[in-house]
C-alpha cells in the first residue's frame, strides 16, 4: 500500500481558492483554517484576532494533523499567516519580511524609489491619522489609499478637499472595523519590519495614467518565472473594475520592462519563493510603466483564466511551491479557450438592489455554459452603503467565461448575462477593442509560460 499523500493546510480558503484548491483535493488532501471576512457569523472572529496566536495554534496542531505544507492567497491575513507558519515549521514559503514589504504600501514605494524610480510615482504619507482632520497642504487631484488594505478598499482619486473629507470621515463603527483589520498586520510589522512605520495611515500618490495590467509569476529557488499578463478594464469614467481579460496585447517591450521591474523589486525585498502579482499602468503614448503595487501571493481570481487559455492551473502551481517542488515540471492541461475573462457586475446606484439569479436561472446557466464559474454577492442595505463608501460601487456578481476569440467571448457574455437577468458588462465594442492581436499570441505568450510541454 502506498503511503498517504501529505496534507496541505490552506488558510482563509474562500471563493476562487475554494474552487481552485478543490480541483486538486484528491491529489493534495487539505484542511482549512481561518474565517470569511464577508459573512456572518464567520467574521465574528475578527474582534481579538491575533496573527501570532493564530499561527501558534496551527503550529501545535501540525504534527497531529499531518500537515507538511501551507499556502494562502488571502491578502488581508492569509498570506502573512502562511509565511509565519512556514517559517516556524521549516516548510517552503515566502519569507515573512518579503510579505510585509509588499503589503506595507508606503514601504514598498520607498523600496521602488531606490531600485526602479522610473516605474514609481510621487508619494507621501498623509500627515493626519485615521479620524483626524484632513491637512490643508495637499495638492489635488491625488490618489488616496490605505497603507495596509485589500480589495481596493478606500482607494481612489480625489479631486478636492471636500472629496477627501468625505472619504476619510469615518464613523465609530467604521473606525473600529478599520483598526481591527489593520492591527494584526501592524503587530507583526512593528516586530519584524519596524522601519516601515505604522500601517494605520493613508498614503497619497500622484495619479498615474494608462491602461492597467497584472503581471503574474512565481519564484523558485530565487529564479523569477513570469506566467502571463492580464488586462484590467474599468467601467467607463470610473476606477472600478469591469472585467479582467487574458491574454492581452501589451507590447513586448513593455512586457520585458514589467518583468525587469518585478525582478529588481522582489530581489530587493528578499522575495525568493512563491507566487506574486504586480499591478501596473502602461501609458503607451508616454511609453511609461508605473507600478501600482505588489501582491505577495497569487491573484486567485485569474487562476482559471490561465487554465482555460494556457492549460496552466495557478492553484496547482501554488501547491507545488508549498511542497517545495518545481512547478516547471508540471505538464499542461489541454486549453479550452482562446481568450477568457472575469466579468464583474456592479451597481453605481446606492438605492438599487439587483436581483440575485434564482436556482432555476443558475441551473440553466450551468446547462448552457457548463464551464462558467458564477459568484453571487447578495448584501443588506447597510452592507451596500458601506461598499459605496469604501469602493464607490456595489459588486453583486462575477462570471468567468472563455471564448474562441474576443467576439465569441462578448457574445457568450451577453447571452449568459441575459439569462441571469443582469446587464452585460461587455459589448460588441469590447470585442472590437479587446487587446488581442495576432502578433501577441504566438510571440509573447510562450515566453511568459511555464517551461513544460503540453
Amino acid at each position: 500500500m502506498s503511503p498517504p499523500s501529505p496534507r496541505t493546510l490552506v488558510l482563509f480558503n474562500y471563493d476562487w481558492d475554494q474552487f481552485g484548491f478543490g480541483r486538486w483535493a484528491d491529489e493534495f488532501p487539505n484542511d482549512h483554517a481561518g474565517f470569511d471576512l464577508f459573512s456572518f457569523p464567520s467574521n465574528a472572529r475578527l474582534p481579538g484576532f491575533d496573527l501570532t496566536r493564530f499561527v501558534d495554534r496551527l503550529a501545535r496542531k501540525a504534527a497531529c494533523a499531518g500537515w507538511q505544507a501551507v499556502t494562502s492567497n488571502h491578502e488581508q491575513f492569509g498570506a502573512l499567516a502562511a509565511a509565519l507558519l512556514a517559517e516556524r515549521m521549516g516548510w517552503p514559503g515566502t519569507p515573512v519580511n518579503a510579505v510585509l514589504a509588499c503589503q506595507h504600501k508606503l514601504h514598498a514605494r520607498r523600496v521602488l524609489e531606490k531600485i526602479a524610480p522610473d516605474a514609481n510615482t510621487g508619494f507621501e504619507l498623509m500627515a493626519s491619522r485615521y479620524g483626524e482632520p484632513v491637512p490643508d497642504d495637499i495638492a489635488y487631484p491625488v490618489f488616496v489609499k490605505p497603507v495596509k488594505a485589500a480589495f481596493s478598499v478606500l482607494a481612489r482619486t480625489v479631486r478636492n478637499r471636500a472629496d477627501l473629507d468625505a472619504l476619510v470621515s469615518f464613523g465609530t463603527w467604521e473606525l473600529w472595523v478599520i483598526r481591527h483589520l489593520v492591527e494584526p498586520f501592524e503587530r507583526i510589522c512593528q516586530l519584524r519590519l519596524p522601519e516601515a512605520g505604522s500601517a494605520h495611515r493613508m498614503l497619497l500618490e500622484r495619479p498615474a495614467h494608462g491602461l492597467q495590467y497584472n503581471l503574474d509569476g512565481y519564484l523558485y529557488r530565487g529564479e523569477l518565472r513570469p506566467l502571463g499578463i492580464v488586462h484590467s478594464e474599468m467601467y467607463p469614467g470610473t476606477e472600478c473594475f469591469r472585467r479582467f481579460v487574458y491574454p492581452c496585447g501589451l507590447p513586448d517591450a513593455a512586457r520585458a520592462r514589467a518583468i525587469d521591474v518585478a525582478h529588481r523589486f522582489l530581489a530587493a525585498i528578499g522575495f525568493d519563493h512563491g507566487l506574486f502579482n504586480m499591478e501596473f499602468f502602461h501609458d503607451e503614448a508616454a511609453d511609461r510603466l508605473t507600478v501600482i503595487e505588489f501582491n505577495p501571493r497569487m491573484a486567485s481570481q485569474f487562476s482559471d483564466l490561465y487554465l482555460r487559455v494556457d492549460g496552466i492551473d495557478l492553484h496547482r502551481v501554488a501547491l507545488e511551491l508549498a511542497h517545495g517542488r518545481d512547478p516547471a515540471l508540471l505538464p499542461r492541461i489541454e486549453p479550452t479557450a482562446g481568450v477568457a475573462a472575469s466579468f464583474v457586475y456592479r451597481s453605481f446606484e446606492p438605492a438599487a438592489r439587483p436581483p440575485m439569479p434564482s436556482a432555476a436561472q443558475q441551473a440553466e446557466l450551468a446547462r448552457q455554459f457548463p464551464e462558467a464559474m458564477l459568484f453571487c454577492f447578495p448584501k443588506t442595505a447597510g452592507q451596500i452603503a458601506r461598499d459605496f463608501k469604501w469602493l464607490a460601487s456595489y459588486r453583486y456578481g462575477i462570471l468567468h467565461l472563455g471564448g474562441r476569440d474576443a467576439t465569441d467571448l462578448a457574445t457568450r457574455c451577453a447571452a449568459a448575462s441575459e439569462l441571469l437577468g443582469w446587464p452585460a458588462p461587455c459589448s460588441q465594442h469590447d470585442a472590437d477593442t479587446t487587446e488581442l492581436s495576432p502578433r501577441v499570441r504566438p510571440q509573447a505568450a510562450p515566453a511568459l509560460s511555464l517551461e513544460a510541454s503540453r
